[in-house]
């Protein structure tokens, strides 16, 4: 005769809540964070456009131009033999102020002595520095940032993620080097020609 099984009675098996259990509290937080995510996500939250934006037209954009320069706009600037200021106001054909952020000059520093004319350049007297209050040393963000709360800047630079950043973002040019010279995006044609 085979051997009978024992079967346990139910009491003396030990009793696992299941971790899917709605009783937990991480659970309950996980469900009620669910419910404010949609509750938000149901408000539909528009940006405020800036005023200086006249239907595509930037108003506030005029001479002297207030101009952002990024990191390798300088050193294509350098690469390609271009006095900046003057190539921008060749470019323009108006007074250019340029700008650095302390985070270009902060990226600049960190590239090394490979780069020390382009940090040479950056350090000219004759450029605007802008302080910067974010931590971290990086460019883009700043750059974007800065000319999503105020959009009385161009921005120079060669970088094409930079630029498709940029783009999204309307009544801001874009300032690049091409054939040995300046050339600019998205100027509004009564902005660019003073006759």
């Amino acid at each position: 005769m085979g051997k009978a099984k024992q079967v346990r009675k139910f009491g003396e098996v030990k009793r696992m809540i299941n971790p899917k259990d709605m009783r937990l509290k991480q659970n309950q937080k996980k469900a009620e964070e669910k419910q404010t995510e949609a509750v938000t996500k149901a408000v539909n939250h528009v940006e405020r456009e800036s005023t200086s934006m006249f239907f595509r037209y930037n108003t506030a954009l005029g001479p002297p131009y207030h101009i952002i320069i990024d990191t390798n706009f300088i050193n294509f600037a350098l690469q390609n033999r271009l006095e900046l200021v003057q190539a921008m106001m060749d470019c323009l054909y108006a007074k250019c102020v340029p700008c650095v952020t302390d985070c270009v000059l902060a990226e600049l520093e960190k590239l090394g002595t490979k780069y020390r004319m382009a940090l040479r350049v950056a350090r000219d007297p004759r450029f605007e520095r802008l302080p910067c209050s974010h931590k971290g040393t990086y460019a883009d963000d700043c750059i974007v940032n800065r000319i999503m709360q105020h959009r009385c800047y161009i921005v120079a630079t060669c970088d094409r993620d930079l630029k498709r950043r940029i783009r999204k973002i309307p009544g801001v040019p874009i300032m690049f080097i091409t054939n040995h010279k300046l050339s600019i995006e998205r100027l509004p044609d009564a902005l660019g020609k003073t006759h």
